[in-house]
């Protein structure tokens, strides 16, 4: 068992590279390309991106459930590749995929885990997860019975048996409603709240904002920003206004827009451009004087402070796909 370069942090990584073998004649490929980052112990960690980014690729490597083909990943303190059953007895992991036996209730569920576990206590602390994720009242009823919010806070619960130091969650709210996700949110605070740290992947940007207390964003298996929220956002330095365009428009807007006063940057924004501008509330007029000027007229425009979609789509060129249908307030 390996200890800490430094005891605040529950995650390291350095170089983590995850290469999949090409067959005859084709090209090997790297899902995950080198990507260094560390958790502080504690925090809620956000791990941001699309489908296909690397996200859940890079959580199954430092949960021993895919093998590193580079680099080096330290978790609790513990070398993935040297001790991977170590780092198992230290982490919880629920993962995209709610692994529940319909036939058991939630009650049975939890306590199968904690047998498995050896926990000394199955029945104290099988009544204190049901406590924590809100299902005391629903731990006698069968798991086919349950919402599917339940069924994420249960399989939260059963993760968090033997007490790990850092729990992964792995888009723990996709598919669920917004009152099911506002649960799940309330469930991550009050579990951070505990002590656990949390590694968060998601793609729901308001989900990386509401919980997360540092934050990183994976495209192409590359890491292409990291920080706070607020400093990501902040570091745009700029207000957003969205213009309303049909595609033949695009590039006619860009010229008009070239010599818009204060503009930073222009890009494409779905159906029109997200023109960053240094005081967006002066801009506007000169925005829409200068389409129409151009014979352009925008369908719509608004103006908005940065968000972390904007980070992204300044950090990565394009919009991140899907996205919570309603906000989780």
């Amino acid at each position: 068992m390996s200890t800490p370069l430094d005891a605040d942090l529950a995650i390291e990584v350095r170089g983590l590279v995850k290469r999949y073998r090409g067959g005859r004649g084709q090209d090997d490929i790297d899902a995950v390309r080198g990507i260094d980052l560390v958790v502080r112990r504690g925090e809620v960690f956000g791990f941001l991106g699309p489908n296909g980014a690397g996200k859940t690729t890079t959580v199954r490597m430092l949960c021993t459930l895919l093998p590193i083909s580079d680099g080096h990943a330290k978790v609790a303190g513990v070398d993935v590749r040297r001790d991977p059953a170590e780092v198992r007895r230290h982490i919880g992991v629920a993962l995209q995929e709610v692994g529940l036996d319909p036939t058991q209730t939630g009650r049975e569920l939890l306590e199968l885990q904690c047998a498995l576990y050896r926990v000394a206590d199955p029945a104290g602390r099988c009544a204190e997860l049901l406590a924590l994720v809100g299902l005391s009242e629903a731990a006698n009823r069968t798991i086919k019975t349950y919402s599917g919010g339940m069924k994420r806070r249960l399989d939260l619960a059963t993760a968090l048996v033997h007490k790990p130091q850092v729990l992964f969650l792995d888009e723990p709210t996709t598919g669920l409603d917004p009152a099911s996700r506002a649960t799940v949110w309330e469930e991550v605070r009050r579990i951070n709240a505990a002590g656990t740290t949390i590694f968060l992947t998601t793609q729901y940007l308001e989900e990386a904002d509401q919980l997360c207390d540092r934050l990183a964003i994976i495209d192409d298996g590359r890491l292409v920003a990291a920080g706070t929220p607020d400093s990501l956002k902040a570091e745009l330095g700029s207000d957003v206004i969205t213009v309303g365009l049909r595609q033949d428009e695009h590039r006619p807007a860009r010229d008009a827009l070239a010599v818009l006063p204060g503009m930073d940057h222009v890009t494409d924004a779905g159906e029109g451009l997200a023109v960053y501008v240094r005081d967006g509330a002066a801009a506007v007029a000169d925005v829409v004087r200068l389409l129409v000027d151009a014979g352009i007229r925008p369908g719509t425009v608004t103006l908005a402070r940065p968000s972390l979609d904007d980070v992204f789509l300044a950090s990565t060129g394009r919009r991140i796909e899907g996205g919570a249908p309603e906000a989780a307030a």
